[in-house]
């Protein structure tokens, strides 16, 4: 191999540490508090260097905006999936409501724990975070307002206004939501989607 030339096992390697990184924060940050976390714990415990981590993330802050802005981006993504099929609209919102209720419940301690420690971040990345997470709730309000274009879902209710209903209850999921409950994450997503797609149901 040339100087300079990454081989697969090299390129494994360097993809493993911003996910230890992120692995090893999360659980420090819930175990500790954001601000009883050091920097110089993180990558004790990732076994890394601090040269290392600042190669991938400039500060512990980057580190916690991360642990939400990946749980986001995946979102996004699945969104966009459902949101893109041929099938029809109450359909393609049950998936994409459903959906969102079982990726939150799956990184639910990631959520908690950004949610809990936002606060910590600087005002350009709070400002960053809503505005990733305004731009989700909106491509989720276009479906909505697809179906009340169509006379599918009933027009008198705000898309906007439902948009927040639903993802309040969404929010709230970290209160009351246990893995070793009766219901699992799919049962409780599809009981969430059959609840909004009930209320949207025209007169």
């Amino acid at each position: 191999m040339l100087p300079g030339m990454t081989g697969a096992g090299d390129a494994d390697e360097q993809g493993s540490v911003p996910r230890r990184l992120l692995s090893v924060a999360t659980r420090l940050f819930a175990e500790q508090g954001f601000d009883r976390t050091s920097v110089q714990e993180i990558v004790a415990a990732a076994g890394v260097t601090k040269g290392a981590m600042y190669h991938y993330f400039g500060s512990k802050d980057d580190l916690l905006y991360e642990v939400y802005a990946r749980v986001l981006r995946d979102q996004t993504e699945r969104l966009e999936k459902f949101a893109a099929t041929a099938a029809p609209i109450r359909e393609r919102l049950f998936s994409a409501a459903s959906d969102v209720v079982v990726s939150s419940i799956a990184s639910l301690d990631d959520t908690k724990i950004f949610l809990q420690s936002m606060h910590h971040l600087s005002p350009d990345m709070q400002r960053a975070v809503r505005a990733e997470r305004r731009e989700y709730h909106e491509r989720f309000r276009g479906l909505i307002e697809e179906g009340q274009r169509a006379g599918e879902f009933r027009a008198d209710k705000p898309a906007e206004v439902i948009v927040d209903f639903f993802f309040g209850a969404v929010h709230h999921l970290g209160f009351w939501y246990r893995h070793e409950g009766e219901l699992s994450a799919k049962e409780v997503g599809d009981h969430f989607a059959d609840l909004l797609l009930g209320a949207l149901r025209p007169d």
